[in-house]
């Protein structure tokens, strides 16, 4: 898209075609609907919560407070601090839960899927989350992102209509990769960390 630069062109594609695969040709999310997604913050939530709002949906975000105005700028409309919150502990239903970090976090969000709902995971569904999903009358699947070119022009199109921004916490020389590969693994970045090559 000629709106972005190259550290945009770099942070985009596999992270915003994760998100498009998990919320528009799995789970077919549509307006009106409510979607949960999990480490909404983190490189491909972000970019998840900027492709349900273009899609007219209503979304809720886990992370931790201090990045709840951050989620707030790209247009979440609830936020859940996953240090202090159960984001179990509500009456409000799901159609759609995007799920980036597995374990008892996809198990539990089973429950709070309407019936008919579907949990999207990048985390391989475990068997007992499967189990739940069944029991519950939701789907549960694992997403295991694919070449797409219909999907990458999507994301080139809202890109360039200034609908959806890779947020860039941080930029590293190639010298300083290890670094920036350590802060990714912790776990908490904000958006996306971008290695510039020169």
């Amino acid at each position: 898209p000629a709106r972005i630069d190259h550290v945009q062109a770099a942070a985009l594609p596999l992270a915003a075609l994760t998100a498009w695969q998990a919320l528009v040709d799995t789970a077919d999310l549509r307006a009106g609907q409510r979607v949960l997604i999990h480490a909404a913050a983190g490189g491909v939530g972000h970019l998840a919560v900027q492709i349900a709002k273009e899609r007219g949906a209503q979304v809720t975000g886990t992370a931790s407070a201090a990045k709840h105005d951050f989620l707030r700028e790209i247009g979440v409309d609830a936020c859940i601090d996953y240090r202090t919150e159960d984001f179990t502990d509500t009456e409000q239903r799901y159609d759609v839960v995007l799920d980036v970090l597995g374990g008892e976090t996809a198990t539990r969000s089973v429950g709070v899927l309407r019936p008919g709902g579907i949990l999207v995971s990048l985390v391989p569904v475990a068997e007992d989350t499967q189990a739940a999903a069944e029991k519950a009358q939701v789907r549960a699947v694992t997403l295991l992102v694919e070449h797409d070119q219909a999907g990458i022009r999507a994301i080139a199109r809202l890109a360039d209509r200034g609908k959806l921004r890779a947020h860039v916490s941080g930029t590293f020389r190639l010298a300083e990769g290890a670094r920036a590969h350590a802060l990714g693994e912790t776990g908490h970045t904000t958006g996306k960390l971008v290695i510039t090559v020169r």
